[in-house]
């Protein structure tokens, strides 16, 4: 174990729409189970800019938290990795200092039902550093062990910065029951589809069709693991309808949240498929319940990741693929953070962006 001064570091906090702000903050102190990390990368996310453009919905800014209790402007991040520089005597079984690790970012406490049940990410008591609690947008942070995963030798940084959305990918693509076989829909190839596609294309040997508009996420998704992608258009049901055939899709993955998807995904799935619903629309949405009980459709849903069953073989997954180099679109420097938000916000950014706490000049290098 090692000492860390009180030193000031380096943060991105968000103080409400619009208004995320680089500045000082002391660097954390250690609590029970804990390890402080060196932050080497860390990322934004669809939910980030969605706080940017129209939150606070569920940052605790201007309303305490339920469980962490948090209140008040939040150091952004859930998505990072970093070097542990000190372990608290209750936290260093099985790390070490100078260990390089990914955070699952989300803490259970390991008592309640859900918990016993293995599903962590329903935990009665679940806060996420960056979402309900300060984060990984910074040059430290302070977070539980239980969240940690040793990032595989040969791994790239760059690459294991994405190992926490893709895990989230992994348990949706899990949740969705996809078989050998299957021919399953996927609406949506932005970030979150892509990590839902990348993680079918690791579980299963399915026929995958990727619905979205026209360009570079289309251009990914085939790199990714698409059998074929459908730009959206005129005929753009029918095309698929094509390529599912007349039986129609085993598995209809609605990643977007756009209005109406749903509707949609009913139209194509055969009976008693499934429906797996991952975007969060901004308004309450119509489905004909008729279809739905008549066809026997299971409809499912998925939030979040269970650490302990999904980050890891992501990291193996990262570890052994060139996936991430066809996620990861470029690295910032801290200072950048609100430029990148305002540009996620706007439907600018196509893949992944992560961010160096520890670069000082705009370099978008990797």
């Amino acid at each position: 174990m090692t000492g860390s001064s009180s030193t000031s570091m380096k943060v991105a906090v968000y103080y409400g729409r619009g208004d995320v702000r680089v500045e000082e903050r002391a660097r954390p102190r250690l609590g029970e189970g804990q390890a402080l990390l060196r932050v080497l990368r860390s990322g934004i996310c669809g939910t980030d800019a969605t706080e940017w453009k129209s939150g606070p919905l569920i940052f605790p800014v201007d309303r305490a938290h339920p469980v962490s209790g948090h209140r008040g402007p939040l150091i952004l991040g859930h998505e990072f990795v970093g070097e542990i520089v000190e372990l608290s005597p209750e936290g260093s079984e099985g790390f070490h200092v100078g260990d390089h690790v990914a955070s699952g970012a989300g803490v259970s406490c390991g008592r309640c039902d859900r918990c016993r049940e293995g599903r962590t990410n329903l935990c009665e008591e679940y806060v996420t550093y960056g979402l309900n609690v300060d984060g990984g947008l910074a040059e430290y942070v302070a977070v539980d062990t239980s969240t940690l995963v040793p990032i595989p030798a040969g791994c790239s940084l760059d690459v294991a910065g994405v190992a926490q959305p893709l895990a989230v990918g992994l348990h949706a693509a899990r949740r969705a029951g996809v078989r050998d076989g299957d021919r399953v829909i996927l609406y949506g190839a932005g970030a979150i589809g892509t990590f839902i596609l990348a993680g079918l294309a690791s579980l299963v040997d399915a026929d995958i069709t990727v619905v979205d508009f026209a360009g570079p996420r289309l251009d990914r998704a085939l790199r990714v693991g698409a059998a074929r992608v459908v730009p959206v258009g005129d005929g753009t049901t029918e095309v698929l309808r094509e390529a599912v055939g007349p039986r129609g899709a085993d598995v209809v993955i609605e990643a977007t949240g756009a209005p109406g998807q749903l509707t949609h995904a009913l139209g194509l799935v055969r009976p008693g498929g499934t429906i797996l619903c991952v975007g969060l629309p901004s308004t309450p949405q119509e489905l004909d319940m008729h279809r739905l009980v008549l066809n026997e459709v299971t409809l499912a849903t998925t939030v979040a990741h269970v650490c302990g069953e999904d980050l890891a073989p992501a990291l193996e997954i990262l570890a052994e693929t060139e996936l991430g180099d066809a996620l990861v679109e470029a690295v910032y420097p801290l200072s950048e953070v609100p430029a990148q938000l305002a540009r996620l916000a706007r439907g600018e950014i196509h893949g992944k962006v992560l961010f160096d706490p520890t670069r000082r000049a705009v370099d978008q290098e990797r």
